[in-house]
């Protein structure tokens, strides 16, 4: 009898080791990539990303982190900068239930851009990926970014222990400073202050995107191709052609002076925490996701 209680109370404590199964998540329904209508003329579509590495490895990327569908509308005149989260659960290629951050590295960057064509509702083929080296080089090109931090930021980046002159004046309390390329990487890499996880990060992103465009909204030509030429020295990989690259300039050149729109997708409406594979991470309901998408991109079809 004892040898049987005893077999109970381990089994008892055994059962407490095991983690709580992973909720089920919702089924993704998606648009086929091949009934996805064409973007209208003047609208014109680039997804631009950053791995969680320094260096550059195109037999191995690491994961997206940062994710930003840049969106240059011609005829509309508007630029949009469009974060979509890492954490969330999409239907992969091989059809099973994944997280997105890991798309390009397992499938590449032609099935990711299909992933964001086909849950969202937005055709888009043109793609770029930098490593977070790449990314510091081309804000030090730019002449660095002006970013104002909270408190919390402030004391963040300062126990990360950037370095003293890698803002300017050096990094104290809340206020704006002048950030050079390491400290505006670490900067949008932020997800532990303030309380909004992964949220946090992609609106820093939004914030350096929109601050560097701004800060070129008197540009001439000259500058413009002086800046295409410093980036595509830290472009290393992208199925954008120099002809391509061109084309963007002349569309960035049509909208100097142009506010840019910034948002969030998905948006928290439309988003679920949800713990899968033993991880963190957020389901989505996508119909949701391609209207708020919709309106987005084409907000007079819309009447609230």
């Amino acid at each position: 009898m004892k040898r049987f209680i005893c077999l109970l109370l381990c089994a008892a404590l055994l059962m407490g080791c095991v983690p709580a199964l992973a909720d089920t998540p919702r089924d993704i329904i998606t648009i086929p990539y091949e009934e996805l209508p064409e973007p209208p003329a003047g609208q014109h579509h680039y997804l631009l990303c950053c791995t969680d590495t320094w260096t550059d490895d195109h037999a191995k990327l690491g994961n997206t982190d940062g994710v930003i569908l840049v969106t240059l509308d011609t005829d509309a005149h508007r630029i949009i900068f469009t974060t979509l989260t890492r954490e969330m659960l999409i239907k992969r290629p091989d059809g099973n239930i994944g997280r997105f951050t890991y798309i390009a590295k397992n499938y590449g960057p032609e099935e990711m851009c299909k992933i964001v064509s086909t849950h969202f509702g937005v055709k888009v083929d043109k793609y770029a990926i930098f490593c977070m080296d790449d990314i510091q080089n081309i804000i030090d090109a730019m002449g660095g970014v002006y970013i104002t931090v909270t408190d919390a930021e402030a004391d963040y980046l300062n126990r990360y222990r950037i370095s003293r002159d890698s803002t300017t004046p050096s990094m104290d309390k809340a206020g704006t400073y002048l950030f050079g390329g390491h400290a505006a990487v670490i900067y949008m890499r932020i997800r532990k202050v303030g309380g909004d996880g992964d949220a946090g990060r992609t609106r820093r992103i939004r914030t350096v995107m929109s601050t560097l465009t701004d800060k070129y909204k008197d540009a001439t030509l000259d500058d413009a191709l002086a800046l295409l030429n410093a980036i595509t020295q830290y472009m290393p990989l992208t199925n954008m052609t120099m002809a391509d690259m061109m084309e963007a300039v002349g569309y960035c050149m049509e909208l100097r002076g142009v506010t840019p729109e910034g948002y969030q997708m998905p948006t928290d409406e439309a988003m679920d925490p949800i713990t899968y594979a033993g991880m963190s991470t957020r389901q989505v309901d996508f119909e949701m996701a391609r209207d708020q998408m919709q309106r987005i991109l084409f907000p007079d079809d819309y009447i609230d």
